[in-house]
């Protein structure tokens, strides 16, 4: 293990610190955080960062650059999604995060997210030969890749995530009926690209990554008594077991839904939508079981690390895709 870098997954949501020592086909995990920091919260919706949530992003990582110093790691790789994409500060904000900190951040597109989430659910193992239909649901955007273990046939980024469903219908407390069918018609209206594209390649399994499939999984198995094995990239939740959680998520208020067992505070206020794009998504395809990959994007940029470092190819944010 010669090769120590760290990713950074600045989501809109949370900020995701990853140390890793590399070597010709594998990592090793050195250590990794994870910070609520929220850059989209209150401005995603006009397309700005506000700058309450530039503080907290900035405070954030001012405190990952410490560590990665503690650390010697000077290989940082650094990538912004949809809150920083589509903010019209955007392209400020990160010049600023640049002259406070030295991190030069990547901010790609939706198409280059979900490449690299597909490549993170590669290495988690839930691919197979199968035709599968991935999602991940951020708080910008949500990724949808349709393919196997070989290849992508189908790739596509909306920007309905969960920070954006929950500000245009999550008005209440439990959330009304109305709102779910005003979601869903949402839903419905803006993936008719992916309902096509289901149609056309007939996907037979579904894979949920990170987030809100973590989320999901550690309900699941609370509520069963079973422990999350620490190794373990892919965990099952039978479709019916997420349709009975879903449906008690729905129904319950904030202060009761953080009180299940396996909850987390960071989750507690989207996880409402994000179920109800969940059961969208599942009325247009009929899988055995829902299976989750605790592995994502910034999984899927040391899979591409890690193939750069078999090649002999050069380290650097420079030389990156």
């Amino acid at each position: 293990m010669k090769n120590k870098a760290a990713v950074i997954d600045m989501g809109t949501n949370t900020f995701h610190l990853l140390m890793v020592a590399l070597g010709e086909n594998s990592f090793e995990i050195l250590y990794k955080e994870k910070v609520p920091v929220k850059i989209g919260q209150g401005g995603i919706s006009q397309n700005l960062i506000l700058p309450d949530a530039q503080k907290r992003a900035l405070h954030t990582l001012r405190h990952f650059k410490e560590l990665l110093k503690g650390e010697k790691i000077d290989q940082i790789f650094a990538f912004a999604t949809s809150a920083v994409r589509n903010a019209a500060n955007g392209r400020a904000f990160a010049q600023e995060v640049w002259e406070q900190t030295g991190i030069v951040i990547q901010v790609i597109d939706g198409e280059r997210e979900a490449e690299l989430i597909y490549k993170g659910i590669r290495m988690s193992g839930c691919l197979d030969h199968s035709s599968t239909l991935m999602m991940d649901i951020g708080g910008g955007s949500v990724e949808f890749i349709i393919g196997n273990e070989e290849q992508i046939d189908w790739k596509g980024s909306f920007e309905i995530g969960g920070q954006r469903m929950l500000d245009l219908f999550h008005y209440h407390d439990p959330i009304l009926p109305e709102e779910i069918d005003k979601l869903n018609q949402y839903l419905f209206q803006h993936l008719q690209p992916l309902i096509r594209a289901i149609q056309q390649y007939n996907p037979q399994q579904l894979v949920g990554a990170s987030g809100t499939f973590d989320t999901l999984t550690d309900i699941y198995l609370a509520g069963n008594q079973q422990p999350k094995p620490k190794n373990q990239h892919k965990h099952l939740l039978p479709i019916h077991s997420f349709q009975e959680i879903a449906a008690r998520l729905i129904h319950l208020t904030k202060d009761k839904r953080l009180a299940i067992p396996g909850m987390i505070p960071m989750r507690v206020d989207m996880i409402v939508v994000a179920s109800c794009l969940i059961r969208f998504i599942l009325n247009h395809l009929a899988p055995q079981d829902l299976l989750c990959s605790t592995y994502s994007l910034k999984e899927g940029v040391l899979a591409e690390m890690i193939e750069k470092v078999a090649t002999g190819k050069d380290l650097t944010v420079n030389s990156w895709q």
